[in-house]
């Protein structure tokens, strides 16, 4: 943990003495839910002295089905992360789909987030990289951890070592994920920060037929031994009414428990530092 690349982001550094989270609502549904989010998780970090960066997705194109909400499309959705931007001055991170995404979103993110099952695609790591901008890759559910080392390579050799991996499972199908937290310290060694994803973690994938399930009664659980394992950071994705949420729903964090699970993570991220 204490080998890893300070990643400079703003006034503070992600994989420093500092927690970061990055955390926000699955996919953008409405400016007012982006702007409630924003503000409630903005106070909440800012009273814990933990670093923040928005969350939030113009596209989930990875969809149980063809039905599935996915957002409001790239131009419409960046315009509205601009505006969280903007209002509660916050970073910004969000998902990229493809090359041509990575450059508009470029213009907007801070942190361009490559999704899990995307993590392989040459050219958009390619993309993201050229844009400049911290380049956050989900390891895949179907790799071993030990496999994204070619991946940071995509990156670093287009010119960005601006990089941090985050851990988010292993399927072995059946509709399920298991979390190996060896992954944390075995993506370490590669020299940047680990992030560990732990809504996306409790997901049951394509677990109710048509849709993706989901158990966020063991969000918790997953992220404090995360922070035992010496993640350098978190990603949780909350909304104010999660069981009303249009994508993520079961497995979303309601933004009124947000405090009393920062806070814990953040004493076990201190204890584990010192």
């Amino acid at each position: 943990m204490n080998n890893v690349k300070k990643i400079k982001l703003r006034d503070f550094e992600i994989g420093g003495d500092k927690l970061t989270i990055l955390a926000g609502p699955c996919a953008i549904e409405s400016q007012e839910i982006l702007n409630e989010v924003a503000a409630g998780l903005k106070e909440i970090t800012q009273r814990l002295d933990i670093n923040f960066v928005f969350k939030s997705s113009f596209d989930k194109a990875n969809r149980s089905s063809i039905d599935s909400y996915r957002g409001p499309g790239i131009e419409r959705g960046l315009e509205m992360l601009l505006n969280v931007k903007n209002e509660f001055d916050l970073p910004i991170v969000t998902d990229v789909h493809t090359a041509e995404e990575a450059k508009l979103a470029g213009e907007v993110a801070d942190i361009l987030q490559i999704p899990a099952f995307l993590c392989r695609q040459t050219d958009l790591l390619i993309a993201a990289a050229k844009t400049g901008k911290i380049v956050n890759i989900k390891k895949g559910q179907f790799l071993a951890p030990q496999q994204m080392k070619s991946l940071i390579r995509k990156v670093e050799e287009s010119g960005n070592s601006n990089i941090t991996l985050t851990e988010r499972g292993t399927t072995f199908g059946y509709n399920n994920l298991v979390s190996d937290f060896r992954a944390i310290p075995i993506m370490q060694e590669f020299g940047y920060p680990i992030i560990f994803d732990a809504t996306h973690s409790v997901q049951l994938p394509g677990g109710n037929g048509d849709t993706t399930g989901g158990d966020r009664r063991f969000v918790s659980v997953l992220a404090k031994s995360a922070m035992a394992a010496g993640a350098n950071g978190l990603f949780f994705e909350v909304h104010p009414n999660p069981d009303e949420a249009l994508c993520d729903g079961p497995n979303m964090i309601a933004l009124k428990d947000a405090e009393e699970l920062f806070l814990v993570c953040k004493q076990i991220f201190e204890i584990v530092k010192k």
